[in-house]
């Protein structure tokens, strides 16, 4: 019977105490593994913010981890990191570690993600800082009271906003690219295919949902592919 070590994270003091998000997080993890047979052999939990490293309870869940033998179990991978380096050093800790919400992932998949995810923040923040920049520039007020849905309902308001809308999205479109030509390369070329496939690989869509058909033509639309 596989032994597994449960870690759970929350971001703020009030959150520990109040047991906010950590309800979810364990029955999350508690039901992956009662439907594998697996016992929680010990549970570490951390109060702290995911754009930190150093977190104790995590170095301390996977040092137990490692030296027993046993694969760290998560409710979900930016319970873990929102830092693709982070995750990285992880991976070469020597400790198994599984994600409640993807556990078919593997470390090929999480490690692509994990730079996806990176390169998608860093291009969101340098291309919305321009695109604020140049408004400025040009002597536009910025700022929207109705929120960037609105922004995408009415395509209306800010232009600033909208532009930096428009730039995540083709930076989101922009680092997939690699992902998608290496399974049309494999064989995977029709668009359920793809979306079955990315699917698999745990790989989410701009709004963290499930790929289909119909979001795989638009993002191929979106990069002229």
């Amino acid at each position: 019977m596989c032994r597994v070590v449960a870690y759970y994270r929350v971001s703020t003091e009030a959150q520990g105490r109040s047991g906010l998000g950590l309800d979810a997080q364990r029955q999350a993890v508690e039901t992956l593994c009662a439907s594998r047979g697996w016992t929680i052999a010990d549970t570490f939990t951390e109060v702290e913010s995911g754009k930190r490293a150093d977190r104790p309870q995590l170095v301390a869940a996977l040092h137990h981890a490692k030296v027993t033998g046993a694969t760290l179990v998560i409710a979900k991978l930016d319970r873990l990191s929102r830092n693709a380096a982070f995750l990285l050093q992880l991976q070469d800790s020597g400790a198994k570690f599984i994600a409640a919400d993807m556990p078919e992932a593997c470390n090929f998949t999480v490690g692509i993600m994990a730079l996806v995810a990176q390169q998608e923040r860093e291009a969101i923040s340098k291309r919305t800082k321009e695109a604020l920049a140049a408004a400025k520039a040009r002597g536009q007020k910025l700022g929207n009271p109705n929120g960037a849905e609105a922004l995408r309902r009415a395509a209306k308001g800010n232009a600033a906003s909208v532009d930096a809308i428009k730039a995540g999205a083709d930076a989101f479109a922009g680092n997939l690219v690699p992902v998608i030509v290496k399974l049309k390369a494999e064989g995977h070329t029709s668009l359920p295919a793809i979306a079955r496939e990315l699917n698999a690989g745990g790989f989410q869509t701009a709004r963290g949902g499930k790929w289909h058909p119909s979001s795989v033509r638009n993002l191929l639309k979106r990069v002229g592919a």
